[in-house]
């Protein structure tokens, strides 16, 4: 009974938040651009939510208490507070220049980068699901939960950060994807603070994290494989 009641609890915090972030995603994207003919912005959310919408499926049936770790948004660890906050400030601008970029005409991005750079949103996307899959303890903050290990398997056996490269690859090709190029400077700057981030954080698994330091000398790249 009780983990029937989580489940509905986790539920309607889904669909509540779900319905936010279409409201914020619709008036970050349409209001700038002055029309909802913009299909760029359309393509790039069902891109997000058929995304999204799977993970939540998935998770409900094989793992609730993932998609409970995964809706923590107050970070512990005072670095990483100051990294969200100026994350909030960067991503802001990043994806309201696209809507005013459509509006006034700043960028001619031709039709085919706008499509691969959808294929490269969702190739990311599909990384960042195949890391929830492997890591049950992949939180939205950074933190250490009983019972957690290092999970050394999978895109993890190929760099010790794989959500993050996912991350990068949705981010960076986000801009093109909206067409816009003068917003790729927003997601230029995402990628400096994810760097950051990642730098952070190591230094807190490394310290709180039992097995973490094994597994840096075990893995050498970070994000990139053969580069960092």
């Amino acid at each position: 009974m009780e983990n029937t009641s989580s489940k509905g609890t986790i539920k309607k915090q889904i669909l509540i938040r779900s319905i936010l972030a279409f409201m914020i995603l619709c008036i970050v994207f349409f209001l700038p651009a002055r029309t909802l003919r913009y299909w760029e912005a359309w393509i790039y959310m069902g891109i997000l939510f058929s995304g999204a919408s799977s993970v939540i499926i998935y998770f409900l049936k094989h793992d609730p208490e993932f998609l409970e770790r995964r809706m923590r948004t107050k970070e512990k660890v005072k670095e990483q507070k100051l990294i969200i906050r100026l994350g909030w400030v960067l991503f802001l601008p990043t994806f309201l220049i696209p809507g005013f970029d459509r509006y006034y005409g700043w960028s001619d991005v031709p039709l085919s980068l706008v499509i691969l750079s959808d294929i490269f949103v969702l190739a990311g996307y599909i990384i960042v699901i195949r890391v929830f899959r492997e890591n049950s303890f992949a939180s939205r903050v950074v933190e250490i939960n009983a019972g957690q290990k290092v999970i050394s398997t999978g895109p993890y056996a190929i760099v010790r950060h794989p959500m993050y490269s996912g991350n990068l690859l949705m981010y960076g090709f986000t801009p093109v994807a909206l067409g816009s190029w003068w917003a790729l400077i927003g997601s230029v700057l995402i990628t400096v603070l994810i760097l950051f981030r990642i730098l952070s954080e190591e230094k807190f698994l490394s310290e709180n994290l039992e097995g973490y330091k094994e597994y840096q000398h075990k893995t050498i790249y970070r994000l990139i494989p053969g580069i960092w």
